[in-house]
């Protein structure tokens, strides 16, 4: 059956191989991920000179570190002699530059060309043209973003338009403090599949009443089917019987002071394509970064933030990271039960989306459109 025998209730999808292809996957990176802005490290983890974090973004390595102006800056980690990897791991701290562990150029915070044996010797090298390849990057929500293209998208048109649009007020998100809560838990997950079926899934609630018990039970519109999130202004309301947004519905930590009235009690999901999730609660934020790393491999870090003085105090957090990390967990498991199916015979067409999913069908369009351009 083809999209045009399709009967009217139902909506393709993309055809299987979209979710498998290497070579579909490296034009995603090249034209997605190293085109749009990236969220790439939370600040306070760079939150003083010298400290770096590198991540992968589309095909690159990016070095994100804390200059000694206190700005944030990024670069490609790759040394300008012989294309050496500069910092090998994850997350560090360097006293006053970066040093290629191969040929020990030498790198400043600010990316300049500081020293490499015999560079006395080489006094027509400009030290400037041959330091590290700046990335474009900005600041919001106590996160560092960064672009890789030349000349990148309009951050406030791509990114803030995402968060602001979707709550119905352009001062909604402020209210939550994003920027200055604290780290509570983090947990990393290794997903094994496509980085668009994670997407699709947080999209939709037609899944909700069947593998998230624990979060239906704490939003009780959740369990219809229909991913309520996605009407702007509209965040689904907890139950009655529900005072925190906990595993068990038990209070949380202290309420954020600086919400809404409306904003009590409610839970708001915003997705700012291409890869990040923002979660809205009274008294904590859940912020969910992907890091496409094959076309069936995907990182996700999950951050719980909650107010400094929650963090500090040593408040007990366990149960309202407990209800959302099983969500993860579940949804997670269920992108891992579709990705093998995406090889299959029975999916080459692809599959069928029904009304309440149309915000997928909304994505793949936009998958389209930035592979197309």
């Amino acid at each position: 059956m083809t999209a045009t025998e399709l009967p009217p209730s139902l909506i393709p999808t993309l055809p299987g191989s979209s979710y498998t292809d290497p070579l579909v996957f490296a034009l995603e990176q090249e034209k997605i991920f190293e085109r749009m802005w990236f969220c790439a490290v939370r600040a306070s983890d760079v939150d003083r000179p010298g400290r770096f974090q590198t991540v992968q973004v589309g095909r690159e390595s990016v070095l994100v570190s804390r200059s000694r102006d206190g700005g944030v800056k990024a670069f490609l980690n790759i040394c300008r002699h012989r294309g050496a990897r500069l910092c090998t791991e994850e997350s560090g701290e360097v006293k006053r530059a970066f040093q290629c562990p191969y040929h020990a150029w030498t790198y400043g915070l600010d990316g300049k060309l500081i020293a490499a044996p015999n560079l006395t010797s080489m006094p027509d090298i400009d030290r400037t043209a041959y330091g590290l390849l700046p990335v474009h990057v900005r600041e919001w929500l106590g996160y560092v973003w960064v672009c890789l293209a030349e000349e990148p998208p309009s951050f406030e048109d791509h990114v803030v338009a995402a968060a602001t649009e979707r709550l119905g007020d352009a001062a909604a998100i402020e209210r939550y403090q994003v920027g200055e809560l604290a780290v509570g838990r983090r947990i990393r997950y290794e997903v094994k599949a496509n980085w668009k079926l994670i997407v699709e899934n947080f999209m939709e609630c037609y899944h909700c009443a069947t593998i998230h018990p624990e979060l239906t039970e704490v939003l009780p519109e959740f369990a219809d089917g229909y991913a309520a999130q996605y009407y702007v202004g509209h965040g689904a309301e907890f139950a009655g019987e529900v005072r925190g947004f906990t595993v068990d519905g038990s209070e949380g930590a202290d309420r954020i002071p600086t919400i809404s009235e409306d904003q009590d009690r409610r839970y708001y999901a915003i997705t700012v394509k291409p890869q990040v999730f923002i979660n809205l609660v009274p008294d904590h934020v859940i912020v969910h970064r992907m890091y496409p790393l094959a076309a069936d491999h995907t990182v996700v870090d999950c951050d719980w933030l909650f107010l400094p003085g929650v963090v500090e105090s040593g408040h007990d957090v366990s149960r309202s990271v407990e209800l959302f990390h099983r969500v993860n967990v579940q949804d997670f498991e269920a992108c891992e039960r579709c990705q093998p199916a995406m090889d299959s015979r029975a999916y080459r067409s692809g599959g069928v989306l029904v009304p309440s999913e149309h915000h997928i069908a909304a994505f793949h369009e936009w998958v389209g459109d930035q592979l197309r351009g």
